[in-house]
């Protein structure tokens, strides 16, 4: 017999901490000009690989100032081991250049999104990292793991409504980690680690 939701979603938040106990962000930065920058790489990449460019593009430009004034020839040098780099190396530019002209740092979902480079999904990551919102950033990997646990379906806007409605608001910011956790570590797309999994797939 299906359990009640209530007492799934319980079961997940549980499980989850046992399994995420302490469940970080796996981006490196220091401070906001870091997090939005490498989040903003991250799209469609790895934290690994975005790991790898940012060490070096940090070490030669430490602000939004100093990288909106960059050659975007050298930026891209530094970054085109990462996919869409060409792309990239063009918004990080000019949502650097963007930050200065507003002479302070955007922290509301809308003026986020308003910044080259920047959709929900990432205004959403940088609001709970680094302001503590609440909000639930769906990525790939939180919406595979939504739909294998059967909890949310849809586009990503979608399945992130139905995951703000079945999560305390409180919770928003440790359950999005955790989830993505889950997704890459244990229910990845391809042979998913399922042994190790303290979840059943399904309510």
């Amino acid at each position: 017999m299906p359990k009640p939701l209530e007492i799934f979603i319980q079961e997940l938040i549980n499980n989850l901490r046992i399994m995420f106990p302490n469940a970080e962000c796996e981006l490196n930065y220091n401070n906001y000009y870091e997090l939005v920058i490498a989040v903003v790489l991250s799209a469609q990449t790895t934290d690994i690989s975005v790991n790898k460019v940012t060490k070096e593009l940090f070490k030669k430009y430490h602000s939004f100032e100093e990288l909106a004034n960059a050659d975007i020839n050298d930026v891209e040098n530094i970054i085109k081991s990462i996919g869409l780099y060409r792309r990239k190396a063009k918004n990080i530019v000019g949502l650097s250049l963007e930050i200065i002209n507003l002479k302070y740092f955007p922290n509301t979902r809308e003026e986020l999104m308003k910044l080259p480079g920047v959709g929900r999904k990432t205004a959403n990551v940088i609001l709970a990292e680094y302001f503590s919102t609440p909000a639930i950033a769906v990525d790939t990997h939180v919406k595979r793991v939504s739909e294998r646990l059967k909890i949310a379906q849809g586009n990503v806007l979608e399945i992130e409504k139905q995951l703000m409605e079945l999560f305390d608001e409180e919770l928003w910011c440790e359950i999005h980690l955790k989830l993505v956790l889950l997704g890459r570590y244990i229910c990845k797309a391809r042979n998913p680690n399922c042994e190790q999994c303290l979840m059943k797939c399904q309510l």
